[in-house]
């Protein structure tokens, strides 16, 4: 007879989810290594319940977290996944209604950046025993719709448990996604309320500890073989770094390759650190917002390397970034729908793996010394234009004497540790940090810049934080707008004890839009933070006296103001020597730009205006289109 243990649907999730585990290589992780939760009545009385009488019961089941915002819980767990390699992950359970729709944003977040996170949102009654509930969704044409029917299309597994029998297939599912290098993001199951709280004997196999191996796909010998003679008789090569190559821990492969070979690697948002920043090969951030010498390479490249990159916009500068006539590509990846991109030859399969079998194919080849020498003193030439850019002749040279965006980035760079770790996502500072970034450490950037999401920075931050265990610092960077969107989180860290150093750039607006709106014609309109004027009517007065440092202090951190790029250097040393979070509130001056990448990104301006601006803005916007063009040459196959 089988044995049975009675649970409650909630505790037997919980129960379940305390007992997953991931493995690859033979190494075992805890998959989740706790939940997320903010407790409404959709979910007090069942997923609350669970995660108390197991916090009473078995403290290491699995930890509870309280959050301040749903979208930010999850960008907290989507963060500790990215530190942990997809390898780890957290549950985050919401109430129903707004409490749920408000993790929508975090699921597209994670979706789109390919990385693990399990969302338990409540639902409506599935008994109707009590329709129409608080906060419930009423559609005249359909019965079974519910506001978590958004999370379907920004999920990669999506189910609602309507019944107690159907919650193993259910969970069984999700990990298969979860755990899926291929195939993971999102994944949402949805708890009715009633059913959270309905009891049912399960089988005890069913809270046996369950190991997901993490799959290594292996590259196919026939397409290493046609890769392998594809590089052989490029003249000037040049592999794309993306975030696969973090993901499949292949950076040392990669290192392995790129110095046996001598190709040239450029990063992507996502594959930044994949090489440290003064390795021979590295070139560094390539696309829109990459450095002159990898947009120079890239753009007379006739073989383009694709390792674990979706090939974003702002990675192939809006395809432009890649002019040589009759350029081909290779491209390996785990997920297929990257691997076909650019018409590339198509090697679905693990970064690590593959980089490894195209070293040994290629054994004795290695690109002409001259090509080697140009990118190489290139790199060099970037180098000095960054160094220019964070201690530059005369320091505080922005206006009234403030600080520049790049000094402050420079002075974080110089006085962190090589293994710490900085954070952003949104604004400016993302492009510059990634152009200009010397990264020293293979996990020591962390930039989101999938959904470029605003107010992922604290969040984040906290379950990067939590990922390092304290083993190494978290500078959160951060603009006045970013914080504005979801600063609350502070809250969490301080309750959790979770040191973060956050470094809140004020100027007064949002100066990645502005600067971007002004080059496109709109003249900064609607990005600053400014009083409604009485004689314009227009939002163009004095400055709003915002005092965000007095905020952050209210949420009970440190924090510490600064005016000069002096006074800052020495906050970031006291903030690294401090146990506890600090805020750093710095003011800038938002017109002095990074360096260019020599690039573009394609953003379309009004092709008819009575604005002299944007007129002048479309007539550029045209020139820029013109390079712009699809890579549609068939890829060799094996046998051809």
């Amino acid at each position: 007879m089988t044995q049975t243990r009675r649970l409650t649907v909630a505790q037997a999730t919980i129960a379940f989810l305390g007992a997953q585990y991931s493995e690859r290589d033979g190494v075992e992780h805890k998959l989740f290594a706790g939940a997320f939760g903010i407790f409404g009545h959709g979910n007090v009385a069942g997923l609350g319940q669970a995660l108390l009488q197991a916090e009473l019961e078995d403290p290491d089941l699995l930890p509870y977290v309280l959050g301040r915002n749903e979208q930010a819980m999850v960008h907290s767990a989507v963060a500790y996944a990215r530190q942990k390699d997809r390898l780890q992950t957290w549950a985050v359970t919401t109430s129903v209604g707004p409490g749920a729709t408000n993790m929508v944003t975090g699921a597209a977040l994670a979706t789109i950046n390919r990385l693990p996170v399990l969302l338990l949102p409540a639902d409506t009654f599935a008994d109707r025993s009590a329709s129409p509930l608080l906060q419930e969704l009423e559609l005249p044409q359909s019965g079974d719709v519910t506001v978590n029917d958004t999370f379907r299309a920004v999920s990669r597994y999506f189910d609602r448990v309507w019944r107690p029998e159907q919650l193993p297939s259910a969970l069984l599912a999700a990990m298969r996604v979860l755990t899926d290098p291929a195939e993971t993001g999102a994944v949402t199951i949805c708890f009715p309320q009633d059913v959270q709280a309905q009891a049912h004997d399960w089988p005890v196999e069913l809270f046996e500890k369950r190991v997901w191996h993490v799959a290594r796909p292996v590259p196919e010998r026939p397409l290493v073989d046609v890769a392998a003679e594809a590089i052989r008789s490029a003249r000037r090569p040049v592999l794309v770094a993306g975030g696969g190559v973090h993901y499949s821990q292949a950076t040392e492969a990669l290192a392995a390759f790129s110095e046996a070979t001598g190709i040239p690697v450029g990063q992507s948002q996502a594959g930044k650190g994949t090489l440290v920043y003064d390795h021979p090969q590295c070139l560094g951030a390539i696309g829109s917002t990459g450095t002159t010498a990898a947009n120079a390479i890239a753009r007379d490249a006739d073989l383009v390397i694709g390792v674990g990159t979706r090939y974003s916009d702002f990675t192939t500068a809006s395809r432009t970034a890649f002019q040589a006539e009759g350029v081909r590509f290779v491209n390996v990846n785990v997920a297929a729908i990257d691997s076909v991109k650019q018409s590339g030859l198509a090697i679905t399969a693990d970064a690590r793996e593959t980089l490894d079998a195209l070293r040994v194919a290629l054994d004795g080849h290695r690109v002409d010394d001259a090509y080697v020498e140009e990118y190489q003193r290139l790199a060099a030439d970037w180098d000095a234009t960054v160094e220019a850019t964070y201690v530059p002749e005369t320091p505080d040279r922005g206006a009234g004497g403030l600080p520049t965006q790049g000094e402050v980035l420079g002075l974080v760079n110089e006085l962190s540790d090589p293994r710490d770790v900085v954070l952003c996502a949104a604004g400016s500072m993302p492009g510059d940090l990634h152009k200009l970034w010397r990264t020293r450490d293979s996990k020591g950037y962390h930039v989101e810049y999938g959904y470029s999401c605003m107010g992922y920075e604290v969040a984040g931050g906290i379950g990067a934080a939590m990922a390092e265990r304290g083993d190494r610092d978290v500078f959160v960077m951060v603009g006045d707008g970013s914080y504005l969107m979801m600063a609350t989180e502070l809250v969490t860290a301080v309750q959790e004890g979770v040191k973060i150093i956050v470094v809140l750039v004020q100027n007064h607006g949002y100066a990645s839009i502005g600067s971007l709106s002004e080059s496109l014609g709109s003249q900064r309109f609607g990005t600053r933070y400014r009083y409604r004027a009485e004689g314009s009517g227009r939002l163009d007065g004095e400055k709003l006296p915002v005092d965000l440092a007095a905020n952050a202090e209210s949420l009970g951190v440190e924090v510490v103001r600064v005016g000069s790029a002096e006074a800052f250097g020495k906050a970031v040393t006291a903030a690294k020597e401090s146990p506890t979070s600090t805020v750093i509130h710095v003011e800038t001056d938002p017109l002095v730009p990074a360096p260019s990448s020599e690039s573009w990104w394609d953003v379309p301006v009004s092709e008819t205006s009575t604005l002299e601006s944007t007129q002048q803005a479309y007539e550029t916007y045209r020139s820029a289109k013109a390079d712009q063009h699809l890579h549609l040459t068939p890829p060799p196959t094996p046998g051809a």
